[in-house]
């Protein structure tokens, strides 16, 4: 899944206050508490400016289009749905290389990877059970008439 970077928003509903952090976390492809902990402890640790900044980027970026959230929860859905599609065109799963980045642990991605092939194992068990069946055989015999 490769992410463009697009337009930095606020994402209010994935937000605890107004929802900056969650956009930059957005924009940047890193995980939402990664940048949480940065902001609070830079205002702990003596950067009182990034308060300011968290109030200007409040008042100044926009929220996130709904039209935008419902497709990326529309996608979300669509990816479920077309799981087996996603494994015939070979996507590959994206693995954390490094705690800040988003993706799935690795633990998730090897639960993830297996249930694909169990998945695609089922799919191949069915087809040779139909090949190997008599109902193929009259099947390909009426069909060569």
């Amino acid at each position: 899944m490769s992410k463009r970077r697009g337009e930095l928003y606020r994402i209010p509903n994935q937000g605890k206050i107004a929802g900056v952090c969650a956009g930059i976390a957005d924009y940047f492809g890193w995980e939402v508490w990664l940048v949480r902990v940065l902001m609070v402890s830079g205002v702990l640790f003596g950067i009182p400016w990034l308060v300011f900044l968290y109030i200007a980027a409040w008042f100044i970026l926009d929220k996130k289009p709904a039209a935008t959230i419902n497709q990326d929860i529309h996608d979300e859905q669509e990816a479920k749905k077309a799981a087996f599609e996603k494994e015939l065109n070979a996507e590959p799963i994206r693995v954390k290389a490094r705690v800040w980045q988003a993706g799935e642990p690795p633990k998730q991605a090897f639960h993830d990877i297996r249930s694909k092939y169990m998945s695609m194992e089922k799919e191949l068990r069915m087809m040779e059970r139909y090949v190997t069946s008599p109902e193929f055989t009259v099947s390909r015999e009426i069909n060569k008439l």
